[in-house]
């Protein structure tokens, strides 16, 4: 899988880019948890559900966001890094133009980038949100919420606890025009560990291709 450096706001980006042969195959992009501590894009959810969307035929790219790893700039309190997340999608549409399907998915920090991303850009058509921190930042900016797509979390999450993720599910459940799919697994907790990993990855492979078949009828 090709290492990638596309242009950002604040200087150059790093990626890891994994394209399909099939010039139309629908495209994904992958957002880390926070950069302060210690989130990058080989995260092992962000690697997991990067190579979940490639199996299922999308062209994939994730990122690390300014300041991590060979990214230029510095944390910007995810003003800069939902930049940055906009400029990662530019450069994996304008590398893949005749694709039919955009999907964004993102963990904790990064869910909370992918669910403003969503909200700024129109032809996103699903999302992924694994353990959104609902606890530590305002998701209210989702109204209405532009697409529908699946929240994920563990019951045993002490970073961001259910209850906050249940609330924020709820209030998104009440919009009309979109289906907010929401699972929550047993035992996992902020990271997945051990065999909580398979069952994320299980259930986003589940309801992403449904998704997908739904759209191709």
């Amino acid at each position: 899988m090709p290492e990638v450096i596309f242009p950002g706001p604040e200087g150059r980006l790093e990626g890891r880019y994994h394209p399909q042969k099939e010039k139309d195959a629908p495209i994904a992009i992958v957002l880390h948890p926070h950069p302060q501590f210690g989130g990058t894009m080989n995260n092992k959810v962000v690697y997991n559900l990067h190579y979940a969307f490639y199996n299922m035929g999308f062209t994939v790219l994730r990122f690390n966001f300014r300041g991590v790893g060979r990214s230029q700039g510095e944390y910007d309190q995810g003003v800069g890094e939902l930049s940055d997340a906009a400029s990662a999608l530019d450069y994996l549409q304008s590398m893949n133009q005749n694709s039919k399907h955009c999907w964004v998915a993102g963990f904790s920090f990064g869910a909370w980038i992918g669910m403003q991303l969503l909200m700024r850009r129109p032809e996103i058509t699903g999302f992924v949100s694994v353990a959104p921190p609902a606890n530590m930042y305002d998701f209210s900016f989702l109204a209405p919420c532009p697409a529908s797509g699946l929240i994920i979390n563990g019951l045993a999450d002490r970073v961001a606890p259910p209850q906050d993720t249940r609330s924020l599910v709820g209030k998104l459940q009440e919009q009309k025009g979109i289906t907010i799919t929401h699972h929550e697994i047993e035992g996992a907790d902020h990271f997945f560990q051990g065999a909580h990993m398979d069952t994320l990855i299980d259930n986003v492979t589940d309801y992403v291709k449904r998704r997908l078949t739904e759209t191709t009828r």
